[in-house]
């Protein structure tokens, strides 16, 4: 057996459909954010970051470096393992009282990541409800699909935001089973999102429990930052919500929310928790930080918004293959992983402007592009300056051949 000729055959098959994702190698200027340095042959070169989760900016904001700064010279810098044995801290405590809080709900739990707290939270609910059905939004996370997976459950896929379809699901299953229902309410790759209200009203006609993954909305909508739920009005009727600490609030980790009940039972059962070593308290005190900074300042969301707005006004009225979006997200349509890369290469290396192109299985083959994330601190003069220089690429024949 060779097994050296197998894994190099899997990498081939990236390259050979242009896929294959390369890591540049950058860091960002404490400050000056979306100012970054990007390393390579000639040393480092000055960029400008358009592709950042870090919504806001919140991972450069002098209160979240302060509570970080002040926490390791308080404590020191790891948190001494699991939850359950030594890896318990005050911080901890604090930041899930904060999110529970801030999502209506009665408790919350604290994961290394989103990716860990969707899956560890999805798989255990399936496994503590006999004979559960889950259904999911055809257009959910991959970890919510590997949290559904691992649960041993009964999957059905509705149709994307399709409540019909989700009703008729729903009204074919026996009324006794147990019914989960897992959706977003921002997808992250088009930036539409989900009628949330309506899937609780279904819910609550067919008695189905609801998960809402809130990721890329926690920070960003709502009155204190809550996210659509909040927005909406619904967070209430929603029985978990999931968010994310490492993208609009700029550190690291993920949590979900809901009844003290349900959350002693996800902290109780599932390994994704009880096995794995804590987040830092250092990165804790700066996600609590971040929230408490976000629940009473609208004015990073505000200028988020703004900025999101004045991009895909420029890049329309440039006559940019702009997706539709009602969100932070700005999509540019490519449509092939090959021509995705190389304009983003170009950008790179001929601008100085970063954004990494996005391809299967992150989304369908055929709908591959460029994400766009402006931030509060993206200036017009910025968005001038990457607007030409996608309308120039784009003339390019080489570009227009890729296709």
């Amino acid at each position: 057996m060779n097994y050296d000729a197998i894994f190099q055959s899997a990498i081939d098959r990236l390259h050979e459909e242009g896929r294959y994702r390369v890591f540049i190698d950058i860091l960002r200027t404490k400050g000056q954010y979306p100012n970054a340095r990007c390393f390579g042959g000639n040393g480092p070169k000055p960029i400008t970051v358009w592709c950042s989760n870090d919504y806001l900016g919140m991972g450069q904001h002098p209160d979240v470096i302060a509570a970080m700064e002040a926490a390791l010279h308080d404590v020191g810098a790891g948190s001494g393992g699991t939850r359950n044995i030594g890896g318990n801290t005050h911080f901890h405590i604090q930041l899930e009282a904060e999110l529970a809080d801030l999502h209506h709900k009665e408790a919350a739990l604290l994961f290394t990541s989103g990716y860990v707290s969707n899956e560890a939270a999805l798989s255990t609910l399936g496994k503590l409800l006999p004979g559960c059905v889950i259904f999911s939004d055809e257009l959910n996370h991959a970890s919510m699909i590997a949290g559904i997976k691992n649960s041993g459950c009964e999957k059905r896929v509705f149709k994307h935001n399709d409540l019909d379809h989700l009703e008729q699901l729903l009204r074919e299953e026996d009324p006794e089973t147990p019914k989960l229902i897992a959706f977003e309410s921002v997808y992250s790759m088009d930036g539409d999102i989900a009628p949330i209200a309506a899937i609780c009203d279904l819910a609550d006609k067919y008695n189905a429990l609801t998960y809402l993954d809130e990721v890329h909305a926690v920070g960003m909508y709502g009155a204190r930052g809550g996210g659509i739920s909040e927005r909406d009005g619904v967070a209430q009727r929603v029985t978990l919500i999931e968010g994310t600490l490492g993208k609009a609030f700029g550190v690291m980790g993920g949590y979900v929310t809901a009844s003290r009940m349900i959350i002693d039972c996800i902290r109780s059962y599932a390994p994704g928790f009880i096995f794995t070593t804590s987040l830092s308290p250092v990165l804790v005190a700066g996600a609590l930080a971040s929230v408490r900074h976000l629940k009473v300042s609208a004015a990073e969301r505000e200028a988020q918004q703004q900025s999101a707005a004045m991009l895909k006004e420029k890049f329309g009225e440039a006559g940019l293959p702009l997706m539709p979006s009602v969100t932070h997200i700005v999509p540019l349509l490519v449509g092939c992983p090959v021509k995705a890369k190389r304009i983003s290469d170009i950008l790179l290396a001929e601008y100085g402007f970063y954004v990494q192109p996005i391809n299967f299985p992150t989304v369908p083959r055929g709908t591959e592009r460029l994400r766009f994330t402006p931030g509060p601190h993206h200036r017009a003069d910025m968005m001038d300056s990457l607007t030409a220089a996608l309308v120039e690429i784009w003339s390019r024949q080489e570009i227009r051949l890729a296709a």
